[in-house]
């Protein structure tokens, strides 16, 4: 098995750039993941996000964790769980309003370096879709422009940590899925692991990297690109050891925006017919979030049926 990409972003402004680029590719082609270093977000920075996201936890979610936990008899869980996952989650949201300002229990210093840190990752989101598109032959743009809706794209984050967990062979951390939206930068913990992605039949560990970002592609993605790049099944897993972090980031299409593979992607090739359907990313959501811990084959499927009247 090849080892995870891992991609130097300085390299695009060197003489390297080509065989980069070409790494990009291939992740996307063959991973549906990779890792990014030297992408522009200060060391210093992310050091700060980290131990902010880590204090807020300790004081402010890991007791309503515990009551989750208590309440659900995790601890005492004797076969595995299929419904729940061992995670203790908020969410904040960016585009196209800022909910920021309404989370409870976030300081204020939190707040503004989370805000900042949104705004230097929807810059990093949109520069990394232009590379998809580069690589793809559509010009540059194609993938933001599709992403807009009458207010522009939409863009979150999901806030986690994975405790440890006395039973982790009976319950996941996150049971495994794809993401429903378009590119995904995740922050993920520089120590603890737990992320693992399908890979050819067999599941593969992300290394934790420090200071890294691990960015993969969602279902929208592989619509818009025909199946080119597809989204692929990622979980978490639950941990003996250790308090892992994960902040998720999701540039997604806006709720009323049409997905629909670009038709470069369609007719540029003999064979390459449309194998995917066209409806509006609130639709897809809708029907995600009842399906999310399913295939998303069928997903792709029920927008392909005939409407009835």
């Amino acid at each position: 098995m090849a080892n995870f990409p891992v991609i130097d972003m300085a390299k695009l402004d060197s003489d390297q750039q080509a065989s980069t680029m070409n790494m990009i590719k291939d992740a996307c082609e063959n991973w549906g993941f990779f890792e990014v270093v030297n992408h522009g977000i200060a060391a210093e920075f992310m050091d700060t996000v980290e131990k902010l996201t880590k204090e807020h936890f300790k004081k402010c979610m890991e007791h309503k964790f515990k009551e989750m936990v208590s309440a659900n008899g995790l601890e005492g869980a004797q076969y595995p769980v299929h419904d729940l996952d061992w995670e203790s989650t908020f969410f904040l949201r960016h585009l196209p309003v800022s909910n920021i300002s309404e989370i409870p229990d976030l300081n204020d210093e939190y707040r503004k370096v989370m805000k900042e840190f949104a705004a230097k990752l929807e810059n990093l989101a949109e520069y990394l879709l232009d590379l998809l598109c580069e690589n793809l032959g559509l010009e540059r743009g194609y993938m933001k422009k599709a992403f807009c809706g009458s207010k522009g794209p939409t863009f979150g984050t999901k806030v986690a940590n994975y405790p440890p967990c006395p039973k982790p062979e009976l319950i996941n951390g996150l049971r495994a899925h794809t993401d429903a939206g378009g590119i995904i930068l995740l922050f993920q913990d520089g120590e603890v692991g737990g992320l693992q992605l399908l890979k050819d039949g067999e599941w593969i560990d992300v290394p934790p990297l420090r200071h890294s970002l691990v960015i993969n592609i969602g279902d929208q993605i592989e619509v818009i690109t025909n199946g080119k790049y597809k989204s692929v099944l990622h979980r978490v897993l639950a941990q003996t050891d250790g308090n892992r972090m994960s902040i998720a980031s999701f540039y997604n299409p806006g709720g009323d925006s049409m997905v629909f593979p670009a038709p470069e992607l369609v007719n540029g090739e003999e064979g390459n017919e449309n194998s995917y359907p066209k409806f509006i990313f609130d639709d897809y959501m809708k029907l995600y979030d009842g399906l999310k811990f399913k295939g998303k084959e069928p997903r792709f499927e029920a927008f392909k049926l005939p409407i009835k009247t």
